[in-house]
């Protein structure tokens, strides 16, 4: 997608990451003041029509405030302990802001296993549409309390990546202390050559890129690497600074703010490339005629009326593949329901899944953005 800096086309879903030192004293304890400006643009912004999700820092440094600690601690223990406390703080700080504009907002935790694992990614990936759908605002952190050194996301840049990915994000805001990307660290070097535009995943921007901040876990070299990850669903990327004015509601009006990083593929080609490419497919659905039609010309997702027989063990999130009367496949993507329960519910109306399961997952088998036709 290439994103126009105009007021063409205004993207509908934007992840915002917002990093510790425009959250935090220094990185210890919140900025509650700063904190209600930033609520204040997200709700100028929503409403110009755009949704968003919003990857925070902070937890940490608010728990190292909390517990009186002197500073941030380096033993991973005493980080998640300090994540533990300082989580609550900072949820009840964005929701003491945004309850001023009649806006809930909704605390998503996740770690590294939440993403790889298929079913748990769907689960994850319907809470967030259905928070966006319902006008409540997902704040989104790691799991520190329960992260270890081997599975954490290792900062929250690479996890609004992942998030982008997951939400199918229009656009990723990476915000932080720097203007963007320079050719040399502005910190260090005098005048350096400021990166106005480039195309996420371009290893040679890496080479630009400095260390860590001082108080959180991600530089310039995260934040490149959480576009090139964003891209891969086609989402593009602006890094920019956040202590600018009204940043966000510049870049919503289609200012030039920051570094952007293009990804070269638009959204949804990137993702039926990745169902087209799966190799491991872990069984079948046979469809009837309407329900072939439905999804092939129509556009539509499966759902379990369509259904004639299933075959093969699967669970929830698993690429399926499906095929028509004759055995000849369609079209193959990611299920809502086990075998198991599809066996119960083939055959009947959507509405009646509940009744027959006693839950409800999706109305849909596949819902059409997991779904790619061949």
């Amino acid at each position: 997608m290439t994103l126009k800096r105009d007021n063409s086309q205004k993207p509908k879903c934007w992840v915002i990451k917002l990093g510790s030192s425009l959250l935090t004293n220094n990185g210890c304890g919140l900025k509650t003041d700063t904190l209600s400006v930033w609520v204040s643009q997200i709700m100028s912004i929503m409403e110009q029509g755009i949704n968003v999700v919003l990857v925070s820092s902070g937890a940490v440094a608010e728990g190292v405030s909390r517990l009186d600690m002197d500073k941030r601690p380096h033993e991973l223990h005493k980080l998640q302990a300090a994540a533990a406390v300082g989580q609550m703080g900072l949820i009840q700080a964005y929701e003491f802001c945004f309850q001023k504009y009649g806006i809930h907002t909704a605390q998503i935790l996740l770690t590294h296993d939440d993403i790889s694992n298929r079913r748990r990614y769907l689960n994850a990936r319907s809470t967030l549409r259905t928070l966006i759908e319902l006008g409540a605002i997902p704040i989104v952190n790691e799991n520190d309390s329960v992260a270890t050194e081997e599975i954490r996301f290792g900062d929250n840049d690479t996890l609004a990546g992942l998030v982008a990915n997951l939400v199918e994000a229009d656009l990723l805001v990476i915000l932080t202390d720097q203007k963007g990307l320079f050719e040399k660290d502005p910190r260090k070097h005098k005048n350096p050559e400021f990166i106005q535009k480039g195309l996420a995943g371009d290893s040679n921007l890496e080479k630009y890129a400095g260390d860590e901040s001082e108080h959180g876990r991600g530089g310039m070299l995260t934040k490149l690497r959480a576009a090139a990850t964003a891209a891969k669903s086609g989402s593009s990327t602006i890094i920019a600074s956040g202590l600018e004015d009204n940043v966000l509601v510049r870049i919503a009006a289609g200012e030039e703010v920051g570094t952007l990083l293009e990804s070269s593929i638009a959204p949804m080609t990137a993702r039926k490339q990745w169902l087209a490419g799966q190799s491991i497919i872990s069984g079948s659905l046979t469809l009837d005629n309407g329900a072939v039609t439905a999804i092939q010309t129509k556009g539509k997702s499966l759902l379990a009326v369509g259904v004639t027989s299933v075959e093969g063990q699967f669970i929830r999130g698993e690429v399926v593949r499906c095929v028509n009367e004759d055995g000849h496949e369609v079209a193959r993507g990611l299920v809502n329901y086990s075998t198991e329960e599809i066996q119960l519910i083939l055959g009947q109306t959507s509405s009646k899944i509940e009744q027959i399961l006693g839950y409800i997952n999706e109305p849909e088998l596949m819902h059409r953005d997991n779904l790619v036709v061949d």
